[in-house]
């Protein structure tokens, strides 16, 4: 059985999120992720995390106007300067929070922008991010996402973001793949993961349709578990899910995944 860390920005939503962190804790969770931890002092975070015995395995960089729609910034020609500030910030955080790894969201296509120039854009901006995060001993994930959900959204598919890694160049820069996301886009979950393992630093799961826990859909999460066993990955798995009902009303798909 993978080890499961229970996404934070999306589990136990029914409570402030500062009180999530206990409630993941008593439902024998030993690790958690989060989206964003900017909107809270770091020194808060952490003493959730100490008091509760949890470890933080991933959160993401400064993403731009979150509530306005916006899902990153790194592919916007025009705010290179807003991105690198967010690359120190989330670098401070990290290291008061002791996570390892921060996952970067390319964004949306800005309209008007030739591909030529996001593009360009990009990798120059994920190469000052994994350069900076590398002098702090961290990790940069890169995570593709589907279109249905986030229209526009300039990564979308695990061969598109490995070719751009290879131009990156980083030998601190992997793939973050969610299960989720990469069934709407392209499917072939078990030979992806299989083919790209050492390319992979963290793990996402959703089941589809529905973002609901697993079980309640199409991908068959028995047979996902088993396979990465089998095949040797070690990272850890955020349950970055929608909970059908409330959060610990449908926790039952942990037990019975792990028989």
């Amino acid at each position: 059985m993978p080890k499961l860390a229970a996404n934070l920005t999306m589990l136990y939503n029914e409570v402030p999120f500062l009180d999530r962190f206990a409630l993941a804790a008593q439902d024998g969770f030993q690790a958690v992720e989060f989206l964003f931890p900017y909107a809270f002092k770091a020194e808060d975070i952490r003493q959730r995390l100490d008091a509760n015995g949890l470890q933080l395995v991933l959160h993401n960089l400064p993403a731009g106007n979150w509530d306005a729609g916006e899902r990153g910034i790194a592919c916007h020609p025009d705010r290179t300067a807003e991105f690198r500030d967010g690359v120190a910030s989330a670098i401070a955080y990290a290291r008061v929070l002791g996570v390892g790894q921060l996952n970067c969201l390319a964004g949306k296509v800005p309209a008007g922008v030739a591909d030529a120039t996001l593009h360009k854009t990009l990798v120059e901006n994920l190469r000052y991010a994994a350069a900076e995060l590398k002098k702090a001993g961290l990790k940069l994930l890169v995570e593709p996402i589907n279109t249905f959900d986030i229209p526009g959204f300039y990564l979308h598919g695990s061969a598109q973001t490995l070719a751009l890694l290879d131009e990156v160049g980083a030998d601190n820069a992997f793939l973050q793949y969610d299960i989720y996301h990469m069934q709407r886009m392209e499917g072939e979950l078990a030979a992806t993961l299989q083919k790209q393992l050492a390319r992979i630093a963290h793990l996402q799961l959703a089941d589809n349709p529905g973002r609901n826990e697993p079980g309640t859909g199409e991908i068959n999460y028995a047979f996902l578990f088993a396979f990465l066993d089998r095949i040797g990955y070690d990272g850890w798995i955020g349950c970055e899910y929608k909970p059908a009902a409330a959060t610990r009303a449908g926790l039952g798909w942990i037990k019975a995944l792990a028989q």
